[in-house]
């Protein structure tokens, strides 16, 4: 009697088979707690898997990631904030040598060596780099957008509608990402501070950046529909100059810069 062929067996009758392939060059690492993490939307997942394959001096700003991914600036904003909450992902604050405010961004493989490194540092130095001589994936400006400056203003100014809207510096930076989203949209900045600040919830309000976090991201007005008679409004640009918000057709310089050039 023949003997039944083990290979046969070796196939599952459902789901995925897999057909390996031993890369030996151009290849990245990863780890499942990271492909397999729960917590993490799929596109952080996949954002995150990019970030670990670039080399190092690579940008990794949302202007760059939305040039790169059909992703919108929202989304890629969303995935990188969900990257800094589960620890893949510290984005600092600092100053360049010419005064320009830029963020400078360290990715880790693993959360788990943060960790480490942060205990290494504490007592004898471990093999574990610590976190502030890490190697920085990049310095890109903290936003592209002509908006940060007003969305930063408005959100560390809600303390004086209300004191329980304290805010601490990482998470102006955070929710000024989603503020942009409601100035983009034409919402003044007053308006933005009375509609997230409207009706707050009576007593204590323990993570107001949580509750704050929510509104922006459910109460994002509809974009404005085209002006009457087929007229659009002219997209936003930075002044090549002063760096300052202005709207026109294409890149250039704002009307005051161009004036004073005459």
């Amino acid at each position: 009697m023949a003997e039944p062929d083990s290979s046969a067996d070796a196939r599952p009758r459902s789901g995925v088979v897999h057909v390996r392939h031993r890369h030996t060059e151009r290849f990245t690492v990863v780890g499942n707690h990271l492909a397999q993490n729960r917590d993490l939307s799929l596109v952080a997942v996949g954002l995150a898997v990019h970030i670990q394959s670039l080399p190092d001096g690579a940008h990794v700003g949302i202007k760059e990631l939305v040039k790169r991914w059909p992703e919108s600036e929202l989304r890629i904003a969303r995935a990188l904030r969900e990257l800094e909450d589960a620890g893949y992902l510290v984005r600092e604050r600092a100053r360049s040598a010419r005064g320009r405010v830029v963020t400078r961004t360290t990715f880790y493989e693993h959360p788990a060596e943060r960790c480490r490194a942060v205990v290494g540092g504490l007592g004898a130095r471990s093999a574990v780099t610590a976190p502030e001589e890490a190697p920085v994936v990049a310095a890109e400006p903290v936003s592209d957008s002509p908006h940060w400056g007003d969305a930063v203003a408005v959100l560390g100014s809600l303390r004086r509608r209300d004191q329980r809207l304290l805010l601490t510096a990482p998470d102006v930076e955070r929710l000024a990402v989603d503020a942009c989203a409601w100035l983009e949209r034409g919402v003044g900045p007053g308006e933005l501070a009375r509609a997230v600040t409207a009706l707050l919830p009576v007593g204590e309000i323990p993570r107001p950046a949580g509750l704050l976090a929510f509104r922006l991201r459910q109460g994002l007005p509809a974009e404005l529909p085209a002006e009457p008679g087929g007229g659009t409004t002219d997209p936003m640009q930075n002044c090549e100059e002063c760096d300052r918000g202005f709207r026109g057709p294409s890149p250039g310089c704002c009307g005051e810069c161009r004036e004073a050039a005459a």
